[in-house]
């Protein structure tokens, strides 16, 4: 048995969810080799050789692999599995342009989101996060995403070769044209340790600002739910739930949010979870460990003045 795990990086550095794939890889079985497709991305392949359980890393550095196009990553990908009884991903955007097109060329069923692994065993969430499947595999190469919120990262204690490999990728039809990425000095959302999120309750986005007061005291990111997003209060990339990006920081502070299904599939599995809502009954306050019944215009300034006094 041996499972490919594919690296999430920006060519310069390795994200943090390429060692939780490798410890959801870990628990697959067998020996585990992660593939750093990009360009100019030897450094990310030299720091995936460090992560604890990984046998080997495969460099493959092309023009057409710098913004991990899903057409120029399926041929990647799919040229390497004869030697592979799985593929595993983080189940990021990028992941889920290609992973479909890499399971459909394999003629194998892709198992999206997994949150547990026991060998051929695979956990996921149904129903926005309600129910939980349990898929088990009879195909000969699986290709799985995983929910990297839901695994450890694997230590770094490794010292595997890096070897690399040339790309046949030849004319894919398209091209990559430009991105426009938003800036900030606050911590990326699915990987901050602390996220402060804001909900329609907010009234509008000028009202962010209370919270920005906060999230910066804290060193913490800035979260929404769909219905602020919807409202266009902030940005899409703000969001949080179903349709937006799952986060497992360790304090998760939700203010004027509801708590609507799709808002609690994607942070409910927060280590700490503090909800503030004037309205008692919120569904939120089922899921919140903490939670306070306040006018939100009053209790942050209250919560950012405490701030202050014990030194944040």
């Amino acid at each position: 048995m041996a499972v490919l795990v594919i690296a999430e990086h920006d060519n310069a550095s390795l994200k943090d969810a390429t060692a939780k794939t490798v410890t959801a890889a870990a628990k697959v079985g067998g020996d585990i080799d992660v593939l750093v497709a990009g360009k100019g991305a030897s450094a990310a392949a030299e720091s995936a050789g460090k992560i604890d359980g990984v046998r080997a890393v495969i460099h493959v550095d092309h023009d057409l692999l710098e913004y991990q196009m899903p057409e120029a990553m399926e041929a990647t990908v799919v040229a390497l599995m004869d030697g592979y009884d799985a593929v595993l991903s983080p189940d990021g955007k990028t992941h889920q342009a290609y992973m479909p097109r890499v399971a459909a060329r394999l003629d194998t069923q892709q198992i999206s989101s997994v949150t547990g692994i026991e060998g051929d065993t695979f956990e996921r969430p149904i129903y926005a996060g309600n129910a939980v499947a349990y898929v088990k595999s009879g195909d000969p190469k699986k290709v799985v995403t995983v929910r990297t919120t839901a695994f450890a990262p694997a230590g770094e204690g490794g010292s595997a070769s890096v070897k690399s490999e040339s790309a046949d990728i030849g004319d894919t039809g398209s091209a990559f044209v430009s991105e426009e990425l938003s800036k900030s000095d606050r911590p990326e959302l699915t990987g901050a340790k602390i996220v402060v999120s804001g909900g329609r309750g907010m009234g509008s986005g000028e009202n962010f600002s209370l919270l920005e007061g906060i999230a910066d005291k804290l060193g913490a990111a800035m979260g929404a739910s769909r219905a602020a997003v919807d409202a266009g209060y902030v940005p899409n990339d703000w969001q949080v739930g179903q349709t937006g990006k799952a986060v497992a920081p360790e304090l998760y502070l939700a203010v004027g949010i509801s708590g609507a299904i799709q808002h609690l599939a994607g942070m409910k599995d927060s280590k700490v979870i503090a909800a503030i809502n004037k309205d008692e009954e919120a569904p939120i306050f089922s899921v919140a460990d903490y939670g306070l019944v306040a006018d939100l215009f009053k209790a942050l300034p209250e919560l950012e003045a405490e701030l202050a006094k014990v030194g944040y």
